[in-house]
């Protein structure tokens, strides 16, 4: 497995390049703003062809240059159905104060080719199967990408914005909500196997095991599910 990570200048957006190996097909996730050039660089050094662009949730700091990236390669965007609105309109997901930075505007055109998913789904690109779990909360379309591991890991999860190393994804966005962040949680990254790898939308790389023992905020919902 080769996995290449870039990091935005602007909010420091984790955007990953996905292949079985080199000389091959590959997936980009979250490419967010000014990466375009040192994506440009990653692709040529590994010689790897862009298959599809996927997106972990609908903020324009994940897909800002979903756009330029997909149009140059004539690539599908693919996000979960419950943010394709934000595809289409980005200022939906931003609070008035981030809406106010951008002077309530933006020079933006939504993806030509839009590919949509659901819960339960899976995707078979770039010779790699990748599962898709909804884990709604910071986003209604928030998603974990899921990979088979290799010599290296059980398993690799691509949390986006719903898990961090010591932390997670803020609900206080329009769209929103601790509640269904709890649930995501709960039911979907607390069942993960301790050794997946988890390669968030911010911030360093760590464990499920890891932060199942030390992130403050796992620790309260399985105290939580332990007394319900």
């Amino acid at each position: 497995m080769l996995i290449e990570s870039l990091v935005a200048k602007a909010f420091g957006t984790n955007c990953y390049v996905v292949a079985s190996q080199s000389g091959s097909e590959c997936i980009v996730i979250d490419p967010g703003m000014g990466i375009s050039g040192e994506l440009d660089d990653v692709l040529k050094r590994h010689n790897l062809q862009p298959a599809a662009v996927l997106m972990t949730h609908g903020h324009l700091d994940h897909t800002f240059s979903v756009r330029p990236v997909c149009g140059a390669r004539e690539i599908p965007a693919c996000i979960h159905a419950d943010d394709a609105q934000l595809l289409q309109d980005p200022m939906k997901g931003l609070p008035s104060e981030l809406v106010g930075a951008f002077g309530g505007k933006l020079d933006w055109t939504e993806p030509d080719d839009v590919v949509t998913f659901t819960e339960g789904q899976s995707l078979e690109l770039a010779g790699l199967d990748i599962t898709i779990d909804h884990a709604p909360g910071h986003t209604p379309g928030s998603v974990l990408f899921g990979l088979p591991g290799d010599d290296r890991a059980a398993r690799y999860c691509f949390s986006g914005d719903v898990l961090f190393a010591g932390s997670i994804g803020r609900t206080d966005f329009p769209g929103g909500s601790m509640e269904q962040m709890t649930s995501s949680l709960r039911d979907k990254v607390l069942t993960m196997d301790d050794d997946t790898q988890v390669l968030p939308g911010h911030g360093p790389r760590t464990t499920i095991g890891t932060e199942r023992t030390t992130n403050p905020f796992l620790l309260e919902v399985a105290r939580i599910s332990r007394h319900s």
